[in-house]
This record gives structure tokens, C-alpha cells and sequence, in this order.
């Protein structure tokens, strides 16, 4: 629209300027405008003049309009697509390598992108660089997350259970925090006083109060709770229940944690073990407590080949104690062929440990990995290290496991990267990306086990009785509470014989009369056979009557009758005669008995008032009224 409007101003420009003879393509026009401007004559000097000013004013502003309109055209044509033959011309232009992605999801996205019409109301991207311009590097974006690879290397071993031999390992022999796998330790010991018949299955298992106050993962029985210890042994493999394995350790060292700790490294030490010692039954954490996946390995053996009988304990796959469910943690069992066992650790100084075992056509594996970085990547790991054990030939590996040379250095402690936050994000994104696989744990020796677990029931009582406990008791009442005991009986008859009114400064004269005779009577020889024996009521008791050993007194003699002292006030003491012994009771010596009422030998008080209560109200006058 703006050519032609330029083009019909252009002879009334050029007219205007009859001297402005270098525009050579209006020559023409303005040469014929001027001729007829002389040959009218119809403007005066002073008119054109006038003329020619309005038009040099108009000039600038329609150029400026003129060349507007232009520019806004280029621009125009710049910004819109391509012409296809400038688009279809190969090697114009350098397309830079695509950074390769790791999921399916974002190679969809990319395809579903290429494949969009272009959208006419976004911009149309910058032109590329010509070939003849280098490229630059691609860069990573700085949106892209890059993942920080662990500081460590997992610890691994797989050994034939038949012949020793390692079918593979992986610092095997580096020292490692055993969390929970230590509970395989307190159950050897259980199976082997089993096997020596110090235990039987349904012997008792005490929680005591140090194994009900133990860290989770737990039962959560309170203490003096008695479970068999059959079932003990369920709870601690399945659940690993710390306050369980415990209880069981002190019950097979007489309570005592410590005694059961001494047992556990003594046995580690007999099988071979020589990486490890352990601080306590249930593997929590502590300084001091350490293995290595050889010596797990050795311990785990050492149970297949002992307790073949016992082995259907280490695959249980969940328990129940008629609340709720509790699964194992081994989640090999029922999704890999042959699994059969057995114990999860995890803390964070550990990661996460696994020992398990398989066995197919007879051929039994154990395996051990330590320092996993969640369940996810624990299991995927021991499957394929079975896995490529089964396909091993044991005859083609020499080295045994009880062969593997030590490595020297300190624990391995990764709780920084378990319980940071590399790990746990690591762990995070494990769990949305196993949403999207096909394959269980990314595992193709896994399959997802479609059926529900086989559960046993477990819970408290049944157990037989021992010294501690009845048999078929679930909770011993009042467990830990201490029972009050008696206080020891008051003195004999010295104290008769050196009681002393402490008031009146004064003795009783039966009691000083009859002090020497008691000890006449203790120092005498005995009877000879030929005389006859005293009656039994004329002998000495052994033991005061109920009311002497409240008040204190003592027997001090024998005859027909007994006199008892009892508290008279200042006066002196009163006798009585009790199954013919006779009973003395110092002046000033007090019974609790006597402080709870009236004296019955005086007169009686109509003030009923304890003493205990305080000063006792003195006697109202006859005549007073209440």
C-alpha cells in the first residue's frame, strides 16, 4: 500500500526543486512538469515561491514514511519461513549431537516433539550457524540432573555350600558393619543349645526389661512377656525384632547380655571369623561391632551344613500375631527360583545388607551383599550374583572361602551418603522408575510374586515353666518389681538381760534375776541319756510368740508357767505366763502394736485417740459438756 502512495507523490517532490537535476530516474517528469509551468503562467514569482516552501516541508516526512514502510516489509520477509528450497538444501547447516537419555519416556517426548506442526503464533527459531562457521561444543543443560555415583563400592561373595569354594567376590574381606545380619549369630547359638538339649523348642523366652526397652524394628511385648522359643526364633528372622533377639540371647546366658556377648565371639572365633566381633544379640549400632561378607558367609554355611533341619526358619516368608501381617524382608523369597533364606540388615553406618541362599537340583549357594543402597538395588544385586553362580562350575574355581586374606583398615562407615541426602534421593527416584519397568527391580531374574504370602501365627504363652516362670504363663505379674523382705527378727535375751529404762534409769528385777539363769541355762551341759527329756512345754521356744516379736521381748526361762514383761509405764515390768515359758519385757522398749490404742490393763480412756495422730487432749472435767 505504501509503493504506490510514494510513487503518486513522487512528480509533485521532484517538481518542487526544478534545480535538482542528480535524481535521474524523475528527470523526465520534472522537466515536463517545469515546461508547463512556464507556459501557463498563471503563478507570479511570489506564489511559486510559496509553493515551492509548503513542498520542501512535505518532503522530509513522506520520505521518512516512505522508508518506514520499506524496513517494516524486510522485516517482514526475514521473519517468515524459509523458502523450501532454502529449507531442503543439505549441508547448510551443522546440527549438534543430541546428549543421549537414559529413560524411554524422554525418547517418546522427543519423537512426540519432532513430530508437532509448527505452531504459527510461536516465533520461528534463530537461523542456524553455516557450515563454513565451527560449531561449538554441545553443553550439558544446566537443568539436567546429573547423578553423583556412591563413594564406595558394595561388598559381595558367593560361595558353593558344598565344596567352600567362591564362585565370585567383591571385597569380600573388607570390614562391615553387620546390622541386623548379626541376629544369624544369637540364632546358631539357639539351634545349637537346641541340638545339645540345654533348650527345647518350647522352653521359655523371657522379655526382660533391657530387651523391651531395645531400639525398633521390634514386637513390642512388655516386660516379663513369655513367648516359646520357637517363636522367639520366628519373630527375630522374620520381623527382626531386636527386643526378641535379646531376650533370647539373655535367656541362654542366665540373663545376662554380657555372658550371651562372650558366647558370640567365642563362636565367631571357633568358625572362622576372625573379621569379626559383636557388641550385643540384635546387631544395633556400636563401636566395636563389625564382620565382613567372607566370615558372614562362613557363619551362614556353618548353619546350612549344622541345621539342616532348622533351615524352613529362614525362609518363612511372613508371620502373624493375629493383628497384623509382618513380611520378611528378603524379597528374593517367592520371586527368585530356589530361594531359600536368609536374614535383611540395614543401619545407616551399614546400608543395606542381605544375606541369602538358593538351591536348585540339590545344589545350595549362599550369597552376601553388603552396603546396598536401598532393597531395590540389595536385591537385584544378590539375584544376579546367584544367578551367575548357578551358571558357574565350582570345578573350575580353586580358591575357598576360608582362604580369602583379611584386608586391613578400619570399618567402613557410609552412613553420610545412606542417610544423606545422595542417598536418599538416589533411593527416591529408584522407586519411580521401578513404577515403569517391566521387570521386577530391573531384575530378569526376578518375577513378582502374584499370590499371598505364606504367613505363620506366633504370639505369647505355651511355653513350659522352668525356675522362673509356671508353665503356660504369657505375662508374669508384677515382672521386676522386688518383693519386700521380712525384717530380721529383734534380739534374744541379751538385750533382756541389758535393758535399762532409759526413762527411769531403773531395771525390772525379774529381768535381772533372770538374765543369769538364761545363761546358766545356755551354758549348761546336756542331759545325759538315762534322764528323761523335759516336756516340749517346759523347753524354750525357738521363735517368740506373735505379740513378743512385736514388742521385743525374750523368753528367759522355763517352768510350769512363764512371766512376760510388757510396758507398764515407770513403775517396773509386768510378767505373764505364756505355754509355760515365761516372757520378760523391758521397760522402755515400745511396740507399733501398742501405740494403736488404749492400754486394756488400766483405766479406760474415753479419749480413743491414736498417740500416733499426735499429743493426746487431756481428761474434759466431770461437769463439762460436749
Amino acid at each position: 500500500m505504501a509503493g504506490p502512495a510514494c510513487q503518486r507523490a513522487a512528480p509533485a517532490v521532484v517538481a518542487t526543486d526544478r534545480g535538482a537535476t542528480d535524481r535521474n530516474a524523475l528527470d523526465g517528469m520534472a522537466g515536463a512538469r517545469a515546461a508547463g509551468d512556464r507556459t501557463a503562467g498563471a503563478r507570479t514569482a511570489g506564489d511559486k515561491d510559496e509553493f515551492r516552501e509548503k513542498r520542501v516541508v512535505q518532503i522530509p516526512l513522506i520520505e521518512r514514511l516512505c522508508r518506514s514502510a520499506v524496513v517494516a516489509l524486510a522485516i517482514a520477509g526475514l521473519a517468515g519461513p524459509l523458502p523450501a528450497a532454502a529449507q531442503a538444501a543439505p549441508g547448510s547447516v551443522v546440527v549438534p549431537t543430541p546428549k543421549p537419555t537414559s529413560s524411554a519416556a524422554a525418547k517418546e517426548a522427543g519423537e512426540t516433539a519432532s513430530k508437532a506442526p509448527a505452531d504459527p503464533a510461536r516465533p520461528a527459531p534463530a537461523p542456524a550457524e553455516s557450515a563454513a562457521t565451527p560449531a561449538a561444543e554441545p553443553q550439558t543443560p544446566a537443568e539436567t540432573p546429573v547423578e553423583t555415583p556412591p563413594p564406595y563400592t558394595m561388598s559381595s561373595i558367593v560361595v558353593d555350600a558344598a565344596t567352600g569354594k567362591v564362585l565370585s567376590e567383591q571385597d569380600a574381606t573388607e570390614r562391615r558393619y553387620p546390622a541386623s545380619t548379626t541376629k544369624l549369630m544369637t540364632a546358631y547359638l539357639a539351634l545349637k543349645a537346641l541340638r545339645e538339649g540345654r533348650r527345647s523348642l518350647d522352653s521359655p523366652v523371657i522379655v526382660t526389661r533391657l530387651a523391651a526397652a531395645q531400639a525398633p524394628s521390634k514386637m513390642g511385648y512388655p516386660a516379663g512377656s513369655v513367648i516359646r522359643l520357637d517363636n522367639a526364633l520366628k519373630m527375630m528372622l522374620v520381623k527382626s525384632a531386636n527386643d526378641i533377639a535379646m531376650a533370647i540371647g539373655q535367656s541362654l546366658a542366665h540373663e545376662s547380655e554380657e555372658d550371651f556377648v562372650t558366647l558370640m565371639n567365642a563362636e565367631a572365633a571357633r568358625l572362622g571369623m576372625h573379621e569379626t566381633r559383636f557388641i550385643n544379640p540384635n546387631g544395633l549400632p556400636g563401636e566395636g561391632q563389625y564382620s565382613t561378607a567372607r566370615d558372614l558367609a562362613l557363619l551362614a554355611l556353618a548353619i546350612r551344613r549344622e541345621f539342616p533341619a532348622f533351615s524352613g526358619y529362614f525362609d518363612i516368608e511372613a508371620i502373624t500375631n493375629g493383628k497384623a501381617i509382618m513380611k520378611n524382608g528378603n524379597k528374593l523369597l517367592g520371586r527368585f527360583e530356589g530361594a531359600d533364606g536368609m536374614k535383611t540388615g540395614y543401619i545407616c553406618a551399614s546400608g543395606f545388607n542381605l544375606v541369602s541362599a538358593a538351591t536348585r537340583e540339590g545344589r545350595t549357594l549362599v550369597a552376601v551383599v553388603l552396603g546396598a543402597n536401598g532393597t531395590i538395588e540389595r536385591e537385584r544385586l544378590s539375584a544376579a550374583i546367584l544367578q551367575a553362580g548357578f551358571e558357574t562350575d565350582p570345578a573350575t574355581k580353586d580358591e575357598r572361602v576360608e582362604d580369602l586374606p583379611p584386608t586391613p583398615g578400619e570399618v567402613v562407615d557410609i552412613s553420610d551418603y545412606i542417610c544423606g541426602q545422595a542417598g536418599r534421593t538416589a533411593r527416591a527416584n529408584e522407586r519411580v522408575e521401578e513404577n515403569d519397568r517391566e521387570e521386577m527391580f530391573g531384575s530378569p531374574y526376578l518375577t513378582e510374586m502374584k499370590r499371598p504370602p505364606v504367613t505363620l501365627k506366633v504370639g505369647l504363652g505355651g511355653a513350659a515353666g522352668n525356675e522362673l516362670v509356671a508353665a503356660g504363663v504369657s505375662i508374669i505379674a508384677n515382672y521386676g518389681i522386688p518383693i519386700p523382705t521380712p525384717r530380721p527378727e529383734p534380739p534374744a535375751s541379751e538385750v533382756v538381760a541389758d535393758g535399762v529404762d532409759n526413762d527411769a534409769g531403773t531395771a525390772p528385777a525379774e529381768a535381772m534375776a533372770g538374765a543369769p539363769a538364761a545363761k546358766a541355762a545356755a551354758t549348761s551341759a546336756a542331759p545325759s541319756a538315762a534322764e528323761p527329756a523335759a516336756p516340749a512345754a517346759e523347753q524354750p521356744r525357738d521363735k517368740p510368740s506373735a505379740a513378743n516379736a512385736y514388742t521385743g521381748g525374750a523368753i528367759t526361762g522355763g517352768g510350769a508357767a512363764a512371766a512376760v514383761t510388757s510396758p507398764g509405764g515407770t513403775t517396773g515390768g509386768k510378767t505373764h505366763t505364756e505355754g509355760g515359758a515365761r516372757l520378760e519385757f523391758p521397760l522402755g522398749v515400745r511396740s507399733p502394736m501398742a501405740k494403736r490404742g488404749p492400754r486394756l490393763d488400766s483405766r479406760m480412756d474415753t479419749n480413743m485417740r491414736p498417740a500416733g495422730f499426735g499429743r493426746q487432749r487431756p481428761d474434759a472435767p466431770a461437769n463439762s459438756v460436749n
